[in-house]
């Protein structure tokens, strides 16, 4: 049987979208994987499928390229608004479900098979604190640590071991690393769980980077330009002073469609 897909990417951070209101397209974590297989699938960090909804627009799924399901993906969630913008589904403010609750996206502007997407992201209520590093959930657990030369970073060398490092974080953790280029200005490089690898940009770790900045060395800044590999995302919200409560946190970036085509479940 042949299945429909998408491909969409957000700041090179790419995915398989799958229309699946109709309920026939099982992800199955086997399937997913191989999907996602540079060499020998279609290629790509994840996919999401995008199922009908009988009190909101939609409700998104994420998977990522091992195969198993994902809580939250910020770049991913701004292509799926796209994805859905194409599909005609829902008006400029989109709602949504995915994983880890409910979301609100907006079209900023489109242009062809490209856009400029915002995306509501859950608050953070809880920053816990290390030896030199931070840990946050923005959607997914994150692992922030500040250094002075990002370029030099072994990215997966150094934090592989964190992301398995179980004793600390109980599910796995996202791990960034963060070199502040000024005030509201950082870049950020993202070993992402699920993926087991580097990749060119993490819309949560991008967040979750501006949020800790923010609390650890910039507390009157709210509005961060953060450059990724991929390119640059934008992050902002609302912080309560002396607390490590931060609401209204919104994502926005580009999302473009890259191509569409068919694959049959046979052939994986």
């Amino acid at each position: 049987m042949q299945t429909e897909f998408v491909k969409y990417e957000g700041a090179g951070n790419d995915f398989i979208l799958i229309d699946n209101r109709n309920g026939v397209f099982t992800p199955e974590p086997g399937l997913i994987a191989r999907l996602c297989d540079r060499h020998f699938g279609i290629g790509a960090d994840g996919v999401m499928t995008l199922a009908h909804s009988a009190e909101i627009d939609c409700s998104m799924r994420y998977y990522n390229a091992d195969g198993s399901e994902g809580e939250m993906c910020g770049n991913g969630a701004r292509c799926f608004t796209l994805f859905a913008e194409h599909l005609g589904i829902g008006g400029e403010t989109k709602f949504f479900d995915a994983a880890d609750g409910l979301h609100t996206a907006r079209i900023l502007r489109t242009k062809g098979l490209a856009g400029e997407i915002e995306l509501g992201m859950i608050a953070v209520r809880e920053i816990h604190e290390g030896d030199g590093w931070w840990f946050l959930n923005t959607g997914v657990p994150h692992y922030v640590e500040f250094v002075d030369n990002l370029d030099s970073v072994d990215v997966v060398g150094r934090g592989r071991p964190i992301r398995y490092d179980t004793a600390r974080f109980p599910q796995g953790t996202n791990v960034n690393f963060v070199q502040v280029s000024g005030t509201g200005a950082i870049r950020v490089r993202t070993y992402e769980r699920g993926v087991e690898n580097e990749t060119l940009a993490c819309g949560t770790g991008a967040t979750a980077a501006a949020i800790v900045t923010s609390f650890a060395l910039q507390p009157e800044t709210s509005r961060y330009a953060v450059s990724v590999p991929g390119g640059t995302l934008a992050v902002r919200f609302s912080h309560e002073p002396h607390t490590q409560i931060y609401t209204d946190v919104r994502l926005s970036g580009p999302a473009r469609r890259v191509f569409e085509g068919t694959f049959e479940r046979e052939n994986f």
